[in-house]
């Protein structure tokens, strides 16, 4: 089969929402239409009643939170579907942030109780940026909730984007009947149970049909009405603004039931774009080009703890990978082959002999490879928007186990080489500083030092409010401004210098004191795309 052929048989997306929305659920049900499991995991007020499948960290399972971004792929009526299920906790958000760069589309899930939540707002604002195409799933319709209108208005004011309901709810709770669906004008009847794969669908002959009254009572009127007011208010549906990121279409249902899940699935393989451009430092790379291209968004250090493996996850962007064949890795200028790709359902591994755009690829790594890193088949590129973030908390490393202290060094290289966190050398003392956008990140750094290298450590709070990259047309400048800032300099990952300001006041002041150095909010000033701090922006 060609690559264009194979291109046009995938769909990569993410699911991505507020804490507890329900996103993994979702995800689960979207595997057990695909086949890839048959029992679902189910989380309850954050305790793991069984273990769901895409949380395989020890750490999640014991705090029922998704702390890394799970890849998973299945196949639904003739196409290959590769779902990215992110951590849906704010203190996570950049891992989820670095995995939108790796997909087509996104399905955002809203907890029909609590509406549009600030997660819920940062995420869909990266995806505006990027322009990316987003379907809504209203979750817990089963649950007294937020009106359907009075949502939909919250939806479009919140997350800034037109929205278009493509099913309808009858009821909600425990008077929740079904849902419409107004494309197909279909009914379908709601039955309670998690384990239920398909739900009792009502061929009507339109809202007219004396069926509806008969199975759905004083709801039928309701409907009637609902559907006439949705026809004038948000007019037809417009495929080509969905795709260009302006229109969200909304489905309803219950994850948990696996009720109106079917219908998102069907429509999303419809609509959803296949795989797509992307631009790099050099040009924009369309996916049909015969060469290899792609670019690493993720690292994972100890996916399986038995083999102490690192793997570097991989989105083909154009082109045929292939096992054992060679590729040029543009950040090191050097020729590397993989052996042993992976593909992945949570963390079980299979090894792929070729993958085509769209696919995501686990890649072993030694240690070569970090994110952002660009293969090719021999051009020299680098793919764009896979930047790191300033840090909001800073703590400095102190190792509680001096017999330990290789371990130590070993695993916070690793584990900062995921993207967790941030880790930034002062050369004074070589001290290392921890960057974080949460609390909970140092949690889980601590705990994975201690249970996955053996080495212990406690941290230690810093005065710093704000870290910003920096860069000046003038060595000179810089040079001179390192000197006297000496306590509050340090490198990151790359070497970069970085300025930690103990205040956003006291950062403003820097700025305009210093016109000839260009302070940035994100690593992306080193492929032409950060965004510049000042005085505004700082504020």
């Amino acid at each position: 089969m060609n690559i264009a052929e194979e291109i046009n048989k995938r769909k990569t997306f993410a699911i991505i929402s507020h804490p507890d929305a329900g996103k993994t659920t979702l995800t689960e049900k979207l595997l057990l239409f695909g086949g890839r499991i048959h029992e679902a995991g189910a989380v309850k007020s954050n305790k793991i009643r069984k273990t769901a499948m895409s949380d395989f960290m020890e750490i999640e399972k014991q705090r029922g939170i998704s702390v890394a971004t799970a890849v998973m792929s299945f196949e639904y009526q003739g196409l290959l579907i590769n779902i990215l299920d992110t951590p849906g906790h704010k203190d996570f958000a950049e891992d989820t942030y670095r995995t939108l760069t790796a997909v087509d589309s996104v399905i955002l899930v809203v907890d029909s109780v609590k509406g549009a939540e600030e997660q819920t707002e940062k995420l869909m604002k990266v995806c505006r940026m990027r322009s990316t195409p987003v379907i809504i799933f209203v979750n817990k319709l089963d649950r007294e909730g937020k009106r359907p209108f009075e949502l939909m208005d919250e939806l479009e004011e919140k997350l800034d984007i037109r929205v278009r309901p493509l099913t309808w709810p009858l009821g909600m709770g425990s008077m929740f009947k079904g849902v419409y669906n107004l494309m197909e004008q279909n009914l379908y009847l709601f039955t309670p149970g998690k384990d239920r794969i398909e739900e009792d669908r009502l061929l009507i002959k339109g809202l007219e049909d004396p069926m509806l009254d008969e199975k759905t009572g004083s709801h039928a009127a309701q409907l009637r009405e609902d559907v006439g007011l949705i026809e004038g208010v948000y007019g037809s549906f417009d495929e080509a603004d969905y795709r260009e990121g302006r229109t969200a279409p909304v489905f309803f249902g219950s994850a948990l039931n696996n009720f109106g899940v079917r219908e998102l699935l069907e429509t999303f393989i419809r609509l959803a774009p296949h795989p797509g451009p992307r631009e790099s430092d050099m040009r924009s790379v369309d996916p049909y080009e015969e060469k290899f291209s792609g670019f690493v968004f993720k690292i994972h250090a100890n996916l399986d703890p038995r083999h102490r493996d690192r793997i570097a996850f991989l989105r083909v962007c154009s082109g045929r990978f292939q096992k054992d064949r060679f590729f040029r890795h543009v950040r090191l200028g050097k020729q590397v082959r993989f052996a042993t790709p992976y593909s992945f359902m949570a963390q079980k591994k299979s090894i792929i002999d070729e993958a085509f755009p769209g696919d995501v690829v686990g890649l072993y790594d030694r240690g070569d490879l970090k994110i952002g890193d660009t293969l090719t088949e021999g051009e020299e590129f680098t793919f764009r928007g896979i930047p790191s973030f300033s840090p909001e908390i800073f703590k400095e490393l102190v190792n509680a186990d001096p017999m330990k202290s290789k371990q130590l060094e070993k695993g916070i290289t690793q584990l900062t080489e995921e993207g967790l966190v941030q880790l930034f050398i002062q050369e004074l003392g070589r001290r290392k500083i921890i960057g974080t956008v949460g609390e909970l990140q140092f949690d889980v750094i601590a705990y994975r030092l201690k249970n996955e290298y053996g080495a212990s450590c406690r941290f230690e709070r810093l005065p710093f409010a704000r870290a910003c990259w920096m860069t000046a047309e003038k060595p000179e400048d810089l040079k001179q401004f390192m000197k006297y800032r000496e306590q509050q300099i340090a490198y990151d990952r790359d070497s970069n210098p970085v300025y930690f300001a103990e205040s956003e006041w006291m950062l403003n002041t820097i700025i305009s004191k210093n016109p000839g150095i260009v302070f940035h909010y994100t690593s992306e000033f080193k492929t032409g795309g950060s965004e510049k701090a000042n005085s505004a922006g700082a504020a």
